[in-house]
């Protein structure tokens, strides 16, 4: 066992002293020691349930013969971090999480680790340090929160409130009406109920390989959650009996399932940056334009909140993450031999796995669009891509052009909108909030919200280095690369410049001329950094692109 190196041996006698400190029995430290990564805190609604997730995987090693030791992960609240600079402490922590889950299952050499995240960083960073230490892994999520309600009784969510202030601001509802939104559209414990970027990805955790069925899907609330736990808890003890490991899972073909998947669902644009991340762990290139591809020949089957008016609860009921898997499978879009952490392939696992309600997951025959949820732009304000969640965007916006309003950070243009100074047709330029410039990529949730809520969804397209929420809908166009920082295009576009932006073309365009563009490069001087010390300025120096993932170099 990876363990014998502190239980084994003369050598091994003082780690043997300290397991003995811990209250171990030498019988136990005789058997696999199972480290469990708990994401339990007390500031983020997905993860204050985690400690019932935790003491049930705790109890699932238990009964398959594995001793389990629980070790720690932060992670943000995107909502809470929302709007402010926390939102800049959001993205690192990915990094943060898998370097410091390395450092602990490499000095405490564990036989297995069962991951338990649950909101936006915390699992792609997991999955990075599953596939960085590609040691026999599996997880489990804290769950989703259910859907709550807004200030008619309407089924709401997070992004409901968001969108709630500019409604508020511009007379549509009263003060009243905006706490009664407040009060109730978070019922429960949970990650934020729609197709945000935590639920899109621990539903990809389940498509990866990584997760069981109910993975991405089962309720927070459900007891059938705490099941699932237990169920999880036996099976590390079978994938470290049988040496399966996470790099015998997530393999190209698997990340071109989850692409394909991510399609079909309508997931978060934020999947974009964390795929390749995690592929980049496990030695394997996810180049950007590989969306295009899958989306192309994917078809969008859901439209969960903000895209549509379902929730993950419905999602689950209708059959889950594997009823998309095996829908898709029809058309012969999902590649079924990869093994998984059932110790069986994705066929065996999606097999019989159908559709219980097709407004939910529509059939192949009856989808929302012919191509995927997310697109790729790319043009001459952004060589190396953007994207966008275009089964969020309504038909009005897919093609579009209109006067650039440029604002160097994310309150000023928030500011703009709510003091009325964005007309229909603009195009919101915000840019130095990429993942050098930001430091740290911040998620434009307020910005988008206070479009939508102000009424100009349909008139008014946003473009950024930075990156939206899962939360987001319309056309809000991210992760624009180069970015401003870098010295990229958005760098040097100019109030009042017409940009065009055509999604189903997979095309953007600054029209002004190589010639204008060349002079204002000439003239063009690099911004001074946000933040000159801790943590953030390190990460700025160390970090690529938005569109190789933002990952460390």
């Amino acid at each position: 066992m990876r363990s014998d190196r502190i239980k084994k041996g003369v050598n091994a006698a003082p780690q043997r002293s300290l397991l003995y400190a811990l209250g171990l029995t030498e019988e136990e430290i005789n058997k696999p020691l199972i480290g469990i990564v708990s994401s339990k805190n007390d500031i983020v609604p997905g993860h204050t349930n985690i400690d019932k997730v935790v003491d049930a995987v705790k109890q699932g090693v238990a009964l398959a013969g594995g001793v389990p030791i629980v070790f720690p992960a932060i992670a943000v609240c995107d909502g809470i971090a929302m709007g402010h600079e926390g939102m800049k402490y959001s993205l690192v922590t990915r990094e943060l999480i898998a370097d410091s889950t390395e450092a602990m299952a490499t000095a405490h050499p564990f036989d297995g680790l069962v991951m338990v995240p649950n909101c936006d960083k915390n699992v792609p960073g997991l999955l990075m340090a599953a596939a960085r230490l590609n040691v026999p892994s599996i997880f489990v999520s804290g769950g989703p929160m259910l859907s709550g309600s807004d200030w008619n009784g309407e089924s709401a969510s997070y992004s409901t409130m968001i969108e709630a202030i500019s409604r508020f601001k511009v007379g549509e509802i009263n003060e009243n009406e905006l706490k009664v939104c407040e009060e109730n559209c978070c019922p429960t414990c949970g990650s934020c109920s729609g197709m945000f970027t935590a639920n899109s990805m621990n539903c990809l955790t389940e498509v990866l390989g990584m997760g069981l069925k109910g993975n991405g899907s089962i309720p927070a609330v459900f007891s059938e959650r705490l099941r699932l736990a237990k169920k999880v808890g036996m099976q590390i003890m079978e994938l470290v009996k049988d040496d399966i490991k996470p790099r015998d899972i997530m393999t190209n073909e698997a990340f071109i399932n989850a692409l394909t998947v991510d399609m079909a669902l309508g997931c978060s644009t934020n999947s974009a940056l964390h795929l390749p991340a995690i592929a980049h762990e496990c030695g394997i290139d996810l180049p950007f334009d590989t969306i295009n591809v899958v989306s192309e020949k994917t078809p969008n089957l859901c439209h969960l909140a903000p895209a549509g008016n379902h929730f993950m609860l419905d999602l689950n009921k209708a059959g889950g993450v594997y009823a998309v898997m095996n829908e898709l499978d029809k058309m012969g879009l999902i590649d079924k031999s990869p093994i998984t952490v059932t110790g069986k392939t994705v066929g065996e696992n999606i097999s019989g796995c159908e559709i219980t309600d097709n407004e939910v997951i529509r059939s192949k025959d009856n989808p929302y669009s012919k191509t995927g949820g997310l697109a790729v732009l790319k043009g001459n304000i952004a060589d190396d891509g953007c994207v966008v969640k275009r089964s969020a965007v309504c038909d009005e916006m897919m093609k579009h052009s209109g006067k650039a309003r440029v604002f160097d950070c994310e309150e000023d243009a928030v500011n703009a909108i709510y003091d009325n100074k964005i007309n229909p047709g603009d195009v919101i330029v915000i840019r130095y909030e990429g993942p050098k410039g930001g430091p740290g990529m911040r998620e434009m949730l307020y910005p988008t919200a206070a479009i939508v809520g102000s009424g100009l969804g349909n008139s008014v397209a946003l473009i950024t280095d930075g990156r939206f929420s899962g939360a987001t809908r319309g056309a809000a166009i991210g992760h624009v690369s180069p970015e401003a920082a870098e010295g990229g295009t958005i760098a040097l576009v100019e109030e009042g410049d017409i940009i065009t932006i055509d999604i189903p073309n997979y095309k953007i365009k600054l029209e002004v001329s190589d010639e204008e563009l060349e002079e204002r490069r000439k003239n063009w001087k690099p911004k001074e950094p946000n933040i000159k010390t801790g943590y953030l300025a390190r990460y700025s120096k160390l970090v690529s692109s938005g569109s190789t993932g933002a990952v460390l170099s």
